[in-house]
C-alpha cells in the first residue's frame, strides 16, 4: 500500500498539525482503542466480518500517520472514537464501522474513492463518499458551506440511511472533544449542533444522542448556566432520591408480583431541558418538578403480546396511584414518525407531585435510544416504522428539489419538520397521516399530492366544512376539496406548517407566474435600454433596494401587472435626483466592463474612495466597547442582548460587529448558516451606558400596587422607566416594563426587588 504524501499534514489545516511520529504510548493506546471497538462488535449481535474491519483499521491508521489533531492525540483516534459510537451507541455492523474508520481518508490524503472500492469494495465506497465533505456549493460565497453539506448529507440518504448514522457518531465526537477549538469556532459547531444535528437525530430516534448533543452545545454556549444548573441538580440528588425510591417501591412489588421481568429505572431530565423549561415558562429550578421520569422496561418474547402487555402495567400501576386526566400518550397504536413506542401515563406521587411512567417493551426501548438502526436488529420484512422512513426521506427529497435554494431558508424550512411535535389525521379511507403540529387543511392537501394543493379549495373536518387555514389536531379525519378553477396564491405560504407544501407551494407559484416574469423582464430591459443603462446584477440591485422590493422575481411581476412604474419612480424624483441616480446605475455598468476587460482597477474610477473598516480577526476574541456613545458593534434589535448576557458577534455585510444573544432564534440560523463570520464576543462596557430591557410583572392586584412598583423602581433603585403597560382582570394584573439598565446584573436585581412587593408573584426578565 503507498504512502500518502505530505498533503496529508494539510488536511484538517483547523483541526491538525504534522508531527511525524507517535510515541509507545500512544501506540499501545491506539490498540487499545482499536480493541474496545472489535470486543463491542464481537459482543454484538452482527456477523463476525472481524477481517475486514482490521484490514480498514490498518489502511486508515497508515493514512493518517504524521497527523493529529488540535488537542495534539494522534489523528487516527477520531475515526476509531466514531467508528465506536457508530457501532456501540448505535448498533451498526461491519459496513458501518469500516466506513467510521476510514471516514476521513479521502478528504484528507491522496487515496480516492477508487481506492477505497478497490480495498474494501462498492458499498463501503459508496459510504464513504457519501460520508466525504464536499467544497463549493449551491448558496455562493456569503452562506456557510454547512448548508451545502448538510444538504449533501440529506441527499444521501435516500441512498443509504448508514451515512446520516455515521456522520451523527462523527459529530457526537467531534462535541464531545470541543474544547480544544478556538471560542468562535465552539460558537459555530455548537450553534450547527443545536440547530440542525439535534433535531435531525431526534427525527431519526437516536434520543439519547440527541441528549447528549443538546447538553454539549449548551455546555459551551451558556458554560455558567451549564455549572449552575448542574450543581443544583447534584445538589438537590438526596432528596429527589428519597421522593423517588418512596414513588417506586409499590410499583416493583406489584409488577414482581404479576411474574414480570423488568428494569425499573428513574431517567433525570437533561441539563439543556431543565434550562430550557426554567427559560420559556420563567420558573426557577425549584419549580421544575418534572425532574425525573420513571420508566419500565419489561421482557417479552413475543412481539404480538408486546402491546398487550404495555395495558396491564398500565391497569396495575393506575392502581396504585391517580393518573392524569389529560397525560396519557400512547405510542404503541400509533408510534411517532420516527419510530418510537412506548405508553406514557403522569401519576401522583405520595408527595404530592407528578410522575410521569414511560411502559416499554426490551425491544422498544432499544428502538428508542438508538432510532432506525436497532430496527435492523428485529427486521422482518419491511416494518411500519421503516416505510414512515421511507415517507420522511421522499419528504426530504422534495424539499432538496426546489430549483432555486436559499441556504437560511433551506436549513429554517427543513427544521420545521426535524424538530415539531406531531399529530396524526386520517382520510375518509382511514389512511393515517402524521404531520408537525400546528399543520392545516392545505398541508394536508399537499401531503397527498402538489396538485390536490394546488387546487384545494376547502376541507371538511369530522364531516364539518373548514377553510384552508383550519388548523388540526390529532385524530381529526380530513377530506380535501378540489376545484379546478383554483390556483395557487402567494398568501397561501403564512399558514402552511410543513416543509414538503412549503417548497411545493413556491414551485407552483414560479410555474404559474412564469410568462408574467418574463413580460415584466421584458420591461425592464426596455426601460434600461431607454436610459442608456447597462444590463448588469448591480444595476438590478441597486434598483431593488430603492424601491424595497425583495427579489427580481417579485420586481418582473409587480411590473408585469402594472403595481410599479420605473417611469412613475423617476418622475416622482426631481431632475438632479434622476439624473444623480441614473448616473449611479450607468457606472455600475461601466465599473463592470472596466473590470470584465481588465481595464483601469475600480479603486482608481473613484475620485473619493471609501475608509475601510478594520478588518475583524474571527479567530481572536472581539472586546465590545462603548466609549462615550462611540460603541464599536451594533445590537441586534431581534433579541436586545445586555452586557451580562451570553452573546455572540456577527460579522454583517456592512462589516459591523452585529451582537446577539447566543438564545436568539436569529442567532441559531446565523451560526448555522453563516460559520466563518461568527466571532466570539467579551463585554467591556462602561456602567455609564445604558440599554433597553423589558420586565413582566404578575401578582395580586390591590390598591396602591402600581405606585409601590414606580416608587420601587424610579426612587429606590434610580432606574429610568421608558415604558409602562398595565391591566388587571378581576384580582390579577400584569405589568410590562420597559427600563434602561447597564447590565444583567440591574435587571436581576430589579426583578428581586420588585418580588418582594407585598402580591407580586412573579417578576422576570423577557427578550
Amino acid at each position: 500500500m503507498d504512502k500518502p504524501t505530505d498533503k496529508n499534514a494539510q488536511g484538517k489545516a483547523a483541526d491538525t498539525k504534522a508531527h511525524m511520529f507517535t510515541t509507545p504510548e500512544e501506540d499501545a493506546l491506539i490498540e487499545a482503542e482499536f480493541r474496545d471497538v472489535l470486543d463491542g462488535y464481537l459482543a454484538s449481535n452482527h456477523r463476525k466480518k472481524v477481517e475486514i474491519v482490521e484490514r480498514a483499521f490498518n489502511f486508515a491508521k497508515e493514512a493518517h500517520k504524521g497527523i493529529r489533531r488540535r488537542s495534539g492525540e494522534p489523528y487516527i483516534l477520531h475515526p476509531i472514537a466514531v467508528a465506536k459510537i457508530a457501532s456501540q451507541e448505535i448498533g451498526l455492523g461491519s459496513t458501518s464501522i469500516c466506513a467510521a474508520l476510514l471516514h476521513d481518508v479521502v478528504e484528507d490524503t491522496d487515496y480516492t474513492v477508487g481506492d477505497i472500492e478497490s480495498h474494501f469494495g462498492k458499498k463501503i465506497a459508496q459510504l464513504v463518499a457519501g460520508l466525504t465533505k464536499i467544497s463549493g456549493g449551491i448558496f455562493g460565497d456569503k452562506a456557510s458551506l454547512q448548508a451545502e453539506n448538510f444538504r449533501k448529507l440529506l441527499l444521501t440518504m435516500s441512498e443509504d440511511i448508514r451515512v446520516v448514522l455515521i456522520k451523527m457518531a462523527d459529530r457526537l465526537h467531534n462535541m464531545r472533544t470541543l474544547g480544544s477549538m478556538a471560542p468562535n469556532k465552539q460558537y459555530k459547531i455548537a450553534g450547527e449542533t443545536l440547530y440542525i444535528y439535534a433535531p435531525l437525530a431526534h427525527r431519526l430516534g437516536l434520543f439519547a444522542i440527541k441528549t447528549e448533543l443538546e447538553d454539549l452545545s449548551f455546555k459551551y454556549e451558556h458554560p455558567a448556566a451549564y455549572e449552575r444548573i448542574s450543581d443544583l441538580i447534584a445538589a438537590s440528588e438526596a432528596s429527589r432520591d428519597r421522593v423517588y425510591n418512596d414513588f417506586a417501591a409499590p410499583i416493583r412489588r406489584i409488577l414482581t408480583d404479576m411474574g414480570l421481568t423488568f428494569e425499573a429505572k428513574a431517567r433525570m431530565k437533561s441539563v439543556y431541558s431543565i434550562w430550557r423549561k426554567m427559560e420559556t415558562k420563567h420558573i426557577p429550578f425549584e419549580e421544575v418538578y418534572d425532574l425525573y421520569a420513571m420508566r419500565i422496561i419489561f421482557d417479552c418474547d413475543d412481539q404480538a403480546q408486546e402491546k398487550q402487555m404495555c395495558w396491564k402495567i398500565y391497569s396495575a400501576i393506575t392502581d396504585l396511584y391517580r393518573p392524569h386526566p389529560e397525560r396519557t400518550r400512547d405510542w404503541i397504536t400509533t408510534p411517532k414518525a420516527n419510530g418510537y413506542q412506548a405508553l406514557h401515563v403522569t401519576l401522583m406521587g405520595p408527595a404530592g407531585n407528578w410522575v410521569e411512567v414511560q411502559i416499554r417493551s426490551r425491544r422498544m426501548d432499544e428502538i428508542a435510544e438508538k432510532g432506525f438502526a436497532a430496527h435492523w436488529k428485529y427486521k422482518i420484512g419491511e416494518s411500519d416504522e421503516e416505510s414512515e422512513l421511507n415517507v420522511w426521506l421522499r419528504t426530504i427529497k422534495d424539499i432538496l428539489d426546489d430549483p432555486d435554494p436559499n441556504a437560511i431558508d433551506f436549513l429554517d424550512t427543513l427544521k420545521l419538520n426535524l424538530f415539531s411535535s406531531e399529530i396524526v389525521v386520517f382520510t375518509p379511507k382511514g389512511e393515517l397521516i402524521t404531520l408537525p403540529m400546528g399543520a392545516t387543511v392545505l398541508d394536508v392537501a399537499f401531503e397527498l399530492h402538489s396538485q390536490i394543493g394546488a387546487k384545494c379549495i376547502a376541507g371538511k373536518v369530522n364531516h364539518k366544512l373548514v377553510p384552508l387555514s383550519h388548523k388540526l389536531n390529532s385524530g381529526d379525519q380530513v377530506e380535501v376539496l378540489t376545484s379546478q378553477s383554483q390556483h395557487p396564491h402567494a398568501e397561501w405560504a403564512s399558514f402552511l406548517v410543513t416543509a414538503k407544501a412549503k417548497t411545493s407551494l413556491r414551485q407552483a407559484l414560479r410555474k404559474m407566474q412564469q410568462p408574467v416574469i418574463e413580460k415584466g423582464q421584458k420591461i425592464f430591459n426596455d426601460f434600461l435600454a431607454s436610459k442608456g443603462v447597462p444590463q448588469v446584477n448591480e444595476t438590478l440591485t441597486k434598483i431593488l433596494g430603492q424601491l424595497h422590493i425583495p427579489s427580481r422575481e417579485e420586481l418582473f411581476v409587480k411590473l408585469a401587472t402594472d403595481e410599479v412604474s420605473l417611469d412613475d419612480f423617476f418622475d416622482n424624483k426631481s431632475e438632479r435626483a434622476k439624473q444623480s441616480f441614473l448616473s449611479k446605475l450607468f457606472h455600475l455598468g461601466s465599473d463592470k466592463r472596466k473590470k470584465q476587460k481588465n481595464a483601469l482597477p475600480a479603486a482608481a474610477a473613484s475620485k473619493t474612495p471609501q475608509p475601510q473598516r478594520p478588518k475583524i480577526n474571527t479567530k481572536e476574541t472581539y472586546v465590545l466597547r462603548n466609549d462615550s456613545g462611540h460603541a464599536n458593534y451594533i445590537m441586534a434589535p431581534c433579541c436586545n442582548p445586555l452586557p451580562g448576557d451570553d452573546v455572540m458577534g456577527y460579522i454583517n455585510d456592512n462589516g459591523e460587529v452585529e451582537v446577539h444573544a447566543l438564545t436568539c432564534p436569529r442567532a441559531q440560523m446565523l451560526k448555522a448558516g453563516f460559520g466563518p463570520r461568527i466571532v466570539a464576543t467579551r463585554w467591556e462596557v462602561k456602567d455609564t451606558t445604558t440599554f433597553p430591557a423589558l420586565v413582566h410583572v404578575e401578582g395580586i392586584d390591590r390598591h396602591g400596587i402600581l405606585q409601590e412598583l414606580i416608587h420601587t423602581i424610579s426612587t429606590q433603585l434610580n432606574i429610568d422607566i421608558r415604558g409602562l403597560n398595565i391591566s388587571a382582570q378581576n384580582e390579577v394584573f400584569t405589568a410590562d416594563l420597559k427600563v434602561l439598565v447597564a447590565d444583567t446584573a440591574v435587571v436581576e436585581q430589579l426583578c428581586a426587588k420588585i418580588r418582594r412587593l407585598n402580591g407580586v408573584q412573579r417578576a422576570t426578565r423577557v427578550s
